[in-house]
């Protein structure tokens, strides 16, 4: 998923917390949860129910999801974010929660900034420049490389490490397509193709372990990110759809504070680093 998919990465601190507590509690009988295929197929739907709410919104003129508020509320979000506020919310859940399906979590997360002054090639261009997102969005990004390209299509190489008691690597690839609607807008759609807990980072031991022997940190990736030109400036929405193992038994009371906290603070976190990268590049 490339750079601008590093917002997912941020959500899977949530994960790296599950495996705090996992580790904490596996005398009391949890084990690692490899990926089954029932939750497999359960994600692959809910990702073409994205896809098909995608299609709607195109037919219907909803480019940004502030476009399908209502006239007075719409007004107030443009507001917010023109005065350099970020606008984030939880998507595609019922009453507020992520969407649990069978051995798995699905996360869905929208968020929206708006850049001034900028055109919607700055943007583009720096979202695409993948040799440097470790640069970009540092400290989440530990390693970033485009490996081909062909057109419009990407393949990016991004090794990722949170540190929050437990530290966390992961090897990713993702293939990426941009897709020029107008002269004013584009969007993008990002698919983790690999994922690989590292074991032993840094070390003479390193390796990357093998699909089933993880501890579900990140099991699957998609992003869709939207960019418009307009108002003198540019709206960048990205939004962020992962695959997590579940919750233990017993232990919602404990996981639930970084659920509802930690992906709008790390969505806006991602989304304020985007528009300080893009101001940054074009000012060169």
């Amino acid at each position: 998923m490339a750079a601008r998919d590093n917002f997912a990465w941020r959500a899977v601190w949530l994960s790296a917390m599950f495996g705090m507590i996992f580790s904490g509690v596996a005398d009391a009988g949890i084990r690692r949860s490899a990926l089954r295929v029932p939750t497999a197929r359960a994600f692959d739907g809910y990702v073409e129910k994205i896809e098909e709410r995608n299609r709607v919104d195109a037919n219907n003129g909803n480019f940004l999801w502030v476009d399908e508020l209502d006239e007075k509320q719409r007004t107030e979000a443009l507001e917010k974010l023109r005065n350099g506020g970020v606008l984030i919310r939880r998507a595609g859940a019922e009453n507020g929660e992520n969407r649990s399906v069978p051995g798995g979590l699905i996360h869905d997360w929208k968020g929206i900034i708006f850049i001034p002054g900028v055109k919607l090639e700055d943007v583009v261009q720096m979202l695409q420049d993948y040799d440097h997102q470790a640069v970009y969005y540092a400290p989440d990004v530990e390693q970033s490389k485009l490996e081909s390209r062909d057109g419009n299509h990407f393949r990016v190489y991004l090794r990722f490490r949170r540190q929050k008691v437990v530290t966390v690597v992961l090897n990713t690839e993702h293939e990426v397509n941009y897709y020029r609607d107008s002269a004013t807008r584009e969007h993008s759609r990002s698919s983790a193709v690999k994922i690989a807990q590292v074991e032993s980072p840094g070390s003479g031991q390193e390796k990357e372990k093998m699909p089933g022997e993880d501890d579900g940190y990140l099991w699957r990736m998609e992003t869709w990110w939207r960019i418009e030109e307009r108002d003198g400036g540019v709206y960048v929405q990205n939004e962020v759809v992962t695959l997590t193992r579940d919750i233990p038994i017993g232990l919602a009371w404990m996981i639930e504070p970084f659920i509802t906290n930690i992906p709008k603070e790390t969505l806006e976190f991602t989304l304020q680093a985007t528009r300080n990268a893009v101001m940054k590049t074009k000012s060169r």
